[in-house]
């Protein structure tokens, strides 16, 4: 904790109490707090201009994710909107994104005043807190607090609006307050609530009286590091896991207990194995549609159990559940204490087998030979490919659906990251995680419509050397619509108006950024092509041409 006395402009208090949380990189569309930005540079923190504000706000995001540590993107008044709609992401994944903008001073509100809008409404919906930041003590007192908020409880984006329509006012500013930054509130989790000793031994009683339970972990239990906590009472109580796309990662070096993907972005086997349990205990996941299927799984009547940091949260969607709040990875290690050894090599070895014949049945696909590529081809290669320390980053839509179904890690050492929901978030969220990671190979899965949103900031990645490799699955359309399209009976000669884009040479543009381009348009050209990316000095696009015929799986779900 620093503690100093003396006076500071706002923009050298500012940069020096953002250093003193450990942030390295502010994210940023100008004009916004320059002389923060400044004296930044003085502090060693890296300043990446970015293209558009959703691009500097994904960048934050993908930072967090990756580092487990809170980040920073800024943008003056008339980008807040921007810069809002950036944060939804964010908030979905329960991302720490510390969000600055500026807004014109008090005296200027309800006065038509430049550029000028209510802030409030826009941040609210996407953010733990939104706060004016209207005077000097402000400054100090409520940038402390943006970090506790972030960090605390479950976490998630804050927004701070600065005085000064560039936040030149907040810059500007004398403070003799004190630079004070808190060091739990530099990483996730900033604290760790131990459950309650009589909820934990009806958990554990639970358990064992169970014969058939399934354990279903989510981004809470990532965000609480407790993936090992997981694997070693997993392997002590021989409890099969099926974990959601934010926990991919969790179980890959369990695989025998790894039961797959669940969900309407699972697989079958993980559905229908889910379908078969008498109890269900749910560890850091919101028990969303996504994840339940549609609120389908588990069946009604079946026994359930929810634990996670936010009380209010917890059984929301599972009437009559035992719930437990506590940090997850404290939870599960409390757990295994409570828990004897166990067998269940029957109910362990149907979920191997339904999982095995997920992988017998697209094992015609995965393997294919044919031109264009088959997604699920690429997926196999990708898998097999990705280093052990690789990061994944998967856009919304097909990306997350192909790769949460069809792409296999090798080790709980790789991170998956995916969108919760906003297309075109892949590839700037990458250059964050690159940020945060820039010794670890990061790789970017996207399509030509979710990259071609932010493809300015292939320059931001240039100029930065942040050395990502993005795999461009480019089909020259939004396939994802194309069944919803054909079941809404739109036809016609121009049924393409709906859902194709003209298509694209996305190597031979990353070329013209001064970045490596890449085109394969068999699938043996696969390996090479991601071998000579690894070793590039530069930003890596590989465009893969690919089936716009191919349509994801939809995995099996009980009737409604």
């Amino acid at each position: 904790m620093n503690n100093t006395l003396e006076s500071h402009s706002g923009g050298d208090f500012l940069a020096r109490t953002l250093k003193g949380y450990g942030v390295d990189h502010i994210f940023f569309v100008d004009a916004i707090l320059r002389h923060t930005l400044a004296h930044a540079e003085a502090h060693g923190i890296r300043r990446i201009l970015a293209h558009s504000e959703k691009a500097a706000a994904y960048m934050a995001d993908g930072f967090s994710r990756a580092s487990r540590r809170p980040s920073v993107c800024m943008a003056q008044s008339v980008g807040a909107a921007n810069l809002a709609a950036g944060l939804q992401d964010a908030y979905f994944a329960h991302s720490p994104v510390i969000a600055l903008t500026g807004r014109q001073v008090a005296n200027n509100q309800y006065r038509h005043a430049y550029q000028e809008l209510p802030h409030e409404p826009l941040f609210t919906p996407v953010t733990k807190f939104s706060g004016r930041v209207e005077t000097p003590f402000q400054l100090a007192h409520l940038t402390r607090h943006a970090f506790r908020v972030a960090t605390s409880g479950l976490p998630g984006p804050v927004h701070l609006d600065m005085a000064g329509h560039v936040g030149n006012i907040a810059d500007n500013w004398q403070s003799g307050e004190p630079v004070v930054a808190e060091p739990r509130h530099r990483r996730v989790p900033a604290h760790r609530a131990r459950p309650e000793a009589q909820a934990l031994h009806e958990l554990a009683q639970a358990l064992q009286q169970a014969q058939a339970p399934v354990v279903v972990v989510g981004a809470a239990l990532v965000w609480s590091g407790g993936e090992a906590a997981l694997r070693a009472l997993a392997q002590h109580a021989q409890l099969p896991v099926l974990c959601t796309l934010d926990a991919k990662a969790a179980m890959a070096d369990l695989p025998t207990l790894d039961m797959g993907v669940t969900g309407t972005y699972g697989t079958d086997g993980g559905n229908r194995f889910l379908s078969e349990a008498d109890f269900v205990l749910f560890v850091g996941c919101d028990v969303g549609d996504q994840v339940t299927s549609n609120w389908r799984l588990p069946l009604p009547g079946v026994a359930t159990a929810h634990v996670g940091v936010d009380a209010e949260d917890l059984g929301r969607n599972l009437p009559g559940a035992l719930t437990l709040q506590a940090d997850p990875a404290t939870a599960l290690e409390e757990l295994r204490a409570l828990l004897p050894s166990a067998s269940r090599e029957h109910w362990i070895g149907r979920g191997r087998a339904l999982k095995a014949q997920w992988w017998t049945q697209h094992a015609p696909m995965l393997d294919s030979a044919a031109e264009p590529v088959r997604p699920e081809r690429l997926m196999r290669e990708l898998g097999r490919w990705l280093p052990l320390d690789g990061v994944l980053v998967a856009d919304t839509g097909y990306a997350s659906q192909w790769s949460g179904q069809l792409l296999q890690l090798k080790a709980s050492s790789q991170i998956f990251l995916r969108a919760a929901g906003s297309l075109g978030w892949g590839f700037p969220a990458s250059l964050g995680a690159k940020a945060a990671s820039p010794d670890r190979p990061v790789v970017c899965l996207t399509g030509d419509g979710g990259f071609m949103y932010h493809l300015p900031e292939l320059e931001t990645a240039r100029r930065w050397g942040l050395r990502t490799i993005t795999v461009v699955n480019n089909n020259g359309c939004l396939a994802q619509g194309l069944s919803s399209l054909r079941k809404a009976q739109i036809g016609g000669e121009r049924m393409h108006d709906c859902y194709q884009f003209i298509h694209q040479d996305f190597a031979e543009i990353a070329r013209s950024f001064g970045c490596t381009g890449l085109r394969v348009t068999r699938p043996s050209e696969l390996g090479a092509a991601l071998e000579q990316a690894l070793a590039s000095e530069l930003p890596v696009v590989i465009d893969v041409l690919s089936d716009p015929a191919a349509l994801a799986p939809v995995p099996w779900m009980p009737p409604a």
